[in-house]
């Protein structure tokens, strides 16, 4: 298992994340919504919004998973905030990086992950939009492009808290 690198602007990254003061905050709906329509819209079992901090990923908004955070140092999301586009890893049991991880050779069994990151107005990547499978899947362009405005709404959320209109799957 390749453990994702650490930027060397990490501490720039990490500030950025701190500065919205929302790492380990109660659910909010309007989170909740965004992971629940992209789980619809792919029909994936697990949909998150994950921020990395400095040894975790915390899942701000989570569908299809029981915890709340997993180590950095064995998630994906770790590896997509290194992305500037759609981090998309078809068959996570065939990918060097993630082939003895734990998450793929146990519980959620992760086969699929597509993870679009979370960039802050200063470019900093805190965090993703994931979908995540049980099963092998590819995504083509227009699935990258309506994961990409899902990601846009969250990082939107993030920024500006506030209601958001009920978005339907």
């Amino acid at each position: 298992m390749q453990s994702a690198p650490i930027p060397a602007d990490e501490q720039q990254r990490l500030e950025a994340l701190r500065a919205l003061l929302i790492l380990d905050t109660p659910p909010e709906e309007r989170f909740d919504r965004i992971v629940e329509f992209a789980a619809a819209e792919f029909d994936v079992p697990i949909a998150l919004i994950s921020l990395i901090d400095e040894n975790r990923q915390w899942f701000k908004a989570r569908t299809g998973l029981g915890v709340c955070e997993t180590p950095r140092d064995i998630s994906f999301c770790g590896h997509a905030i290194h992305c500037d586009k759609v981090l998309v890893v078809p068959d996570a049991r065939v990918d060097e990086r993630f082939v003895d991880n734990p998450l793929v050779l146990g519980e959620p069994y992760i086969r699929f992950y597509a993870g679009a990151p979370l960039i802050m107005p200063d470019g900093q990547a805190i965090g993703t939009l994931c979908l995540i499978d049980t099963r092998v899947r590819r995504l083509d362009a227009t699935d990258l492009s309506i994961l990409s405005s899902l990601r846009d709404l969250a990082v939107a959320e993030l920024l500006a808290p506030g209601d958001m209109p009920e978005v339907r799957a």
